[in-house]
């Protein structure tokens, strides 16, 4: 039988940070054992943000690519490649925003938060409204089953399945199929101000950090606010440190930290030397990984060439089936 299709892609505005590793590169490396994927670089996407200055994406194309093969994507299982280079993205994109109604857009809750959210730039721009339509054009155009999304974002999907049945149904065609939610545990990770891990917030720390940076980052961190004082018991369940720990420290090691920062055995600045020697010891392959791959620029290229190929037959395949059934 055929492996179904998962289809996803990340935004190069900035360089990747453990946020984006956990909360989606993981889950990708993982599905490409079992799925047939296809990942892309969104660099179209990144212009709703950066269109004031473009000038910074396409190297952050460039680091996003190196940190995928760093973490583990393999272009021998999962197709990897940038959105910009298949026109065939906004050529769907237009088609479909066609038949969007806008009152579809503009309940989107996204379009409304960014807005709250993003300070540094005007983001209420057309673009950024029929920014769905867009990402639904990514996801039909490779026929994809399914698209990995934490629980929280499963409702984002919805729209997605609302504009292929509306297309459908205007042509009489089954033209594109209706992507499913592929749910993954995504775990909670902020940053080391304790929000959410972010490029805009200068909070992150980076998958292309230094050892030197990654330790001035870990001892920067916020910990938990009610423990005043060296001889305040904590709690780590409100502690920004803790949730590394569960992920890069011994099972051991949790649970002597979990019960010693509890009745003040241990101070934060202890806590943030141990993460700092696990956290090192668990990124360490990827850093290495890493500086062998950017040491060949070329090969990153023709990684991305080489999918891009391959993906842009898909796309083609499918506007030409889209344009039959429309009569155009």
């Amino acid at each position: 039988m055929a492996k179904k299709r998962i289809l996803s892609g990340m935004q190069p505005s900035g360089l990747l940070h453990l946020g984006n590793y956990y909360g989606a590169l993981k889950n990708w490396i993982e599905l490409q054992e079992q799925f047939e994927c296809f990942y892309f670089i969104a660099d179209w996407h990144s212009l709703t943000t950066l269109y004031e200055d473009p000038s910074q994406i396409k190297r952050f194309s460039f680091e996003v690519a190196v940190d995928w093969l760093a973490a583990g994507l393999d272009p021998e299982k999962s197709t990897l490649f940038v959105q910009s280079r298949i026109p065939e993205h906004a050529e769907l994109h237009l088609i479909l925003s066609m038949v969007v109604p806008v009152p579809w857009l503009e309940r989107n809750p996204t379009y409304k938060e960014k807005q709250v959210e993003v300070k540094s730039v005007d983001m209420s721009s057309y673009g950024f409204l029929g920014y769905p339509v867009l990402q639904t054009s990514d996801i039909v155009l490779y026929d994809a089953d399914y698209v990995p999304v934490g629980i929280d974002q499963a409702p984002h999907l919805e729209i997605s399945r609302e504009i292929v049945r509306r297309f459908n149904g205007f042509y009489k065609k089954k033209v594109f199929k209706e992507p499913q939610a592929k749910i993954s545990e995504i775990p909670k990770l902020n940053g080391v101000d304790g929000r959410k891990m972010s490029k805009s917030y200068n909070n992150a720390i980076y998958l292309s950090d230094t050892e030197k940076q990654i330790t001035k980052k870990v001892k920067s961190m916020l910990t938990d606010p009610a423990r005043g004082l060296r001889t305040d018991p904590g709690d780590p369940d409100v502690c920004n440190l803790f949730p590394f720990h569960k992920l890069y420290s011994p099972l051991e090691m949790q649970k002597e930290i979990d019960r010693d920062c509890r009745t003040a055995a241990i101070g934060c600045g202890d806590c943030k030397l141990k993460l700092v020697d696990t956290m090192l010891e668990g990124l360490r392959p990827h850093m290495e990984r890493r500086q062998e791959i950017i040491a060949k620029p070329r090969e990153v290229e023709e990684i991305l060439e080489e999918g891009t190929r391959k993906a842009q037959a898909v796309a083609k395949s499918t506007m030409d089936r889209a344009k039959q059934a429309m009569k155009f």
